[in-house]
């Protein structure tokens, strides 16, 4: 993987991926669950995305990581494009959709997640394509997928979790 998948790569410890995806579940769901519908508008200053749009970049990303170790597990050989977070973010309208929809989708992502990596057969593990102009193996797309929720999962309780409800 490109060195910048490091930062997500690094934060997911040895051993079973599929585990770890169907872990960090109950992980998010714990810390998903009790945000409000009104609290999960917050944003922490005013430039940044509120609370769902932050969980709608995870969902649009792992969808995006997912589909990458399918073209690449399958065989296909074509590159794939690079994904503009900013401008895919912009055109969700993700504060228009309830919380609880978010949420929903999030669980149904994850689930065919696991799936996926879940049945795929020890070859494709090791089988690489190029996304974003850069070389990946779907292993490391398993990994990058795990570890970009736990970084999210992070900022949320660092930087969203902690400001008073009065700030929003």
């Amino acid at each position: 993987a490109a060195p910048y998948y490091f930062k997500y790569i690094d934060r997911v410890g040895a051993g079973d991926i599929v585990g770890v995806l169907d872990a960090q579940r109950a992980e998010a769901a714990s810390l998903l669950e009790p945000i409000t519908e009104d609290r999960s508008l917050f944003r922490y200053a005013p430039e940044k995305w509120s609370i769902r749009r932050v969980l709608n970049h995870v969902n649009d990303t792992e969808r995006l990581f997912v589909f990458r170790a399918f073209w690449f597990a399958r065989g296909f050989d074509s590159a794939l494009p690079a994904f503009d977070q900013d401008a895919g973010s912009a055109a969700a309208g993700a504060d228009g959709v309830s919380w609880a929809r978010h949420v929903e989708e999030f669980r149904a992502i994850r689930a065919a997640t696991i799936s996926f990596f879940g049945n795929l057969p020890a070859e494709a593990w090791t089988r690489r394509g190029i996304a974003s102009d850069n070389p990946v193996s779907v292993r490391a797309l398993a990994y990058i997928t795990a570890g970009h929720l736990q970084h999210h999962m992070a900022v949320l309780r660092e930087r969203y979790a902690t400001a008073s409800p009065s700030e929003s």
